[in-house]
């Protein structure tokens, strides 16, 4: 039996137009996505909007030039081998290659410096000349350089050599990683869509608060109550 109509009926209505909301939610109405699709593209272009740190990386790397390394890699396979070969002699470094194994002579400011550039046209979007150049799919190139890289690295531990180390993992995360993931999304600021941004936020709190609130008023009106 209803207790109080009046909580009981307007917290049926919040919920009503709750799922209103909800169902126009999952519908094409932005650009033909939907909300959540739509919300998520906006956070990916202002989150790349302040993630990118190649230049900075550039000069790191240009500090490193005669910085020579001689490193050992163990790859998957003979074609990610082949594939990885090409990479790191466009980087200026010598590599023999014995099956899934690489052998690799170089100068780090000038191999990391060829990452950084490929990573740099791939934050970008200018992927093409990446995969001309290579003449395989782009992100595949990043993929392999991203391996290529957490190879080195644990080489590079395994000779002491932390410092230079622990910059391949910035390259591979700050730049790499960071160029692969955003690779096609266009890059806004926050100041670009403030007014959205804000929107959207404050949205999401009062439509959470407004699902609690019908919960609340439903229950109360069915006449079930907390009490200590």
């Amino acid at each position: 039996m209803i207790a109080s109509p009046k909580k009981f009926f307007g917290g049926l209505a919040l919920m009503a137009a709750f799922g209103v909301v909800l169902v126009a939610m999952f519908l094409p109405l932005f650009d033909g996505r939907n909300a959540l699709n739509y919300m998520d593209s906006l956070f990916n272009s202002v989150s790349k909007g302040s993630a990118y740190y190649v230049a900075d990386l550039k000069v790191e790397a240009e500090d490193r030039r005669g910085n020579t390394v001689a490193v050992t890699l163990a790859v998957a396979n003979e074609t990610q081998a082949r594939q990885m070969a090409d990479l790191l002699r466009a980087g200026g470094a010598t590599v023999q290659v014995a099956e899934a194994e690489l052998r690799v002579n170089g100068d780090l400011g000038g191999i990391l410096g060829r990452a950084l550039q490929d990573s740099d046209e791939m934050f970008a979007n200018a992927g093409a000349g990446v995969r001309d150049r290579y003449g395989y799919e782009e992100r595949r190139v990043l993929f392999n350089w991203w391996t290529a890289l957490q190879a080195m690295d644990e080489d590079l531990k395994r000779q002491s050599r932390f410092a230079e180390a622990a910059f391949v993992v910035k390259v591979k995360e700050k730049a790499v990683e960071c160029a692969y993931n955003y690779y096609g999304i266009e890059p806004w600021k926050v100041s670009d869509r403030i007014g959205l941004v804000l929107f959207s936020l404050v949205f999401y709190v009062v439509y959470t608060v407004w699902y609690g609130y019908a919960i609340i008023f439903l229950l109360e009106g069915w006449g079930l109550t907390l009490s200590h």
